[in-house]
């Protein structure tokens, strides 16, 4: 893949299917050399397509195949066919003219304003000027006007997505009970997720008859005390072999496929908080309890939350991008120097409603901040002060301050089962509406030339 970006041309059409892209989070991909050989067939530029009365040429088509199969070269897989490819390439470039065609005849627009924004924003995410970035998109072959058309199109279908498809996208209560109810009878053990805690009395390589039998014992022993109620975290810190000591013995929470047939047989029939016979295995033997039991397509009863504070600056007139950019790494610097404390710089400076509070936001569950910010922020461990990085509302400056284990309420479990349908319901209804204004427009499919 070329210094295009992801959510241009093809990607376009993408995004009213589910993939919201963000350009302030996207970067530039590395330059490759792969290109079309000059004048082969495929460069040679004729009209493929008419869509109402929009011409579609091969260079448009040809330049999607090339930005794919460079994609999946980086990627190191292989390439589709070609003869599919082209196929596939000049049916979503169609469904693309047809969408941004209907955006445009029913008064959607862009102003200039905001494509400017959009290029700053990609230009900062990948530590370049404006002038710079519009000097890696002309050596990859692409001009300036068609750089900001493309992204004029990208904020169109954008608009015609939130304008008229997110209005078709509901989700009721009898939605969620009747997914739910679906889910907890569902048998299929491909969706079940377990967390197995255990106790390893380890069998040395080589013991004799007589060694394996008093090690067994011993397991048995500790079995009986496990199943009398004894604190299991205690009988792994005295009997477990150091290997398996580290968080208490828990094995974490994997799909069954991830755990060894030994022990899926062991515990299948098992609620949490029991305990399992014992289980022979090459490196011992093993008392396992389970802890947890989840059905991977119910809602997760507990999530990981995060508190952090800000300082949000507003590129203005006064302060543009790079100034506000400057001020925040000085505030960094002088945190981390301990020469100032962050809640006090947030409170004097931070353009934000928590700048009372010190910048903090309070406890977040995941998917409550723009995926931008939330990206970084997961990424900082409690204390860390982030790099600054750009959102839609301007320049923030992270420190985590904490995480922690909540477990959600059951009205807060149905919120994200909601969030998982409107997804699915969102595809779905994508697809059926795009066919609609596919099956309204006139569509003239054209042969190569001879």
């Amino acid at each position: 893949m070329t210094v295009r970006f992801k959510f241009l041309s093809v990607a376009l059409t993408a995004c009213l299917f589910g993939a919201q892209a963000h350009a302030q989070g996207l970067r530039l991909a590395p330059t490759t050399a792969t290109s079309v050989p000059a004048g082969s067939a495929a460069t040679a530029d004729f009209i493929v397509a008419v869509v109402n009365s929009e011409p579609l040429t091969n260079t448009e088509v040809q330049r999607e195949v090339l930005r794919v199969q460079q994609q999946f070269a980086a990627q190191r897989r292989p390439a589709p066919d070609p003869q599919r490819l082209n196929a596939e390439m000049l049916e979503r470039l169609i469904d693309q003219k047809v969408l941004l065609q209907f955006a445009r005849d029913t008064g959607i627009k862009v102003e200039d304003a905001a494509i400017d924004q959009t290029e700053q924003s990609i230009a900062a995410q990948n530590q370049l000027t404006v002038a710079e970035l519009r000097q890696r998109v002309v050596a990859d072959g692409m001009s300036v006007a068609q750089f900001r058309a493309q992204l004029r199109d990208q904020a169109l279908l954008q608009r015609l997505r939130e304008r008229d498809l997110e209005p078709r996208v509901k989700v009721s209560e009898s939605d969620i009970d009747t997914y739910l109810q679906a889910q907890q009878n569902n048998q299929d053990p491909s969706q079940l997720e377990i967390n197995l805690a255990q106790v390893l009395i380890a069998v040395p390589e080589g013991a004799s008859a007589e060694q394996v039998q008093a090690l067994q014992v011993q397991a048995g022993k500790v079995l009986e005390r496990a199943r009398a109620g004894e604190d299991f975290g205690t009988l792994v810190r005295t009997y477990s072999d150091p290997s398996a000591q580290s968080n208490g013995g828990q094995l974490g929470l994997r799909s069954v496929g991830r755990y060894p047939a030994s022990f899926v047989e062991a515990t299948q029939a098992l609620v949490p908080g029991e305990v399992s016979a014992l289980v022979r295995s090459l490196a011992g033997f093993h008392i396992l309890k389970v802890v947890e039991k989840v059905n991977a397509g119910l809602p997760a009863i507990s999530v990981t939350q995060s508190r952090a504070r800000h300082i949000l600056l507003r590129p203005s007139a006064d302060l543009n991008e790079a100034r506000a950019r400057e001020r925040l790494l000085d505030f960094k610097k002088r945190v981390q120097a301990g020469q100032a404390d962050f809640a006090a710089l947030a409170r004097e400076h931070s353009q934000d409603g928590s700048a009372a509070q010190g910048g903090d936001l309070g406890w977040a569950n995941p998917g409550m901040f723009v995926p931008e910010f939330e990206s970084v922020m997961n990424q900082l461990a409690p204390g860390q002060v982030s790099e600054p990085l750009l959102s839609r509302f301007g320049l923030h400056l992270i420190q985590l301050l904490e995480r922690r284990q909540a477990k959600l309420s059951e009205a807060e479990q149905r919120e994200s089962v909601r969030a998982l349908l409107r997804e699915k319901k969102r595809d779905e209804t994508a697809q059926t509406w795009a066919q609609e204004l596919r099956g309204r427009a006139y569509v003239e499919l054209r042969a190569a030339p001879l």
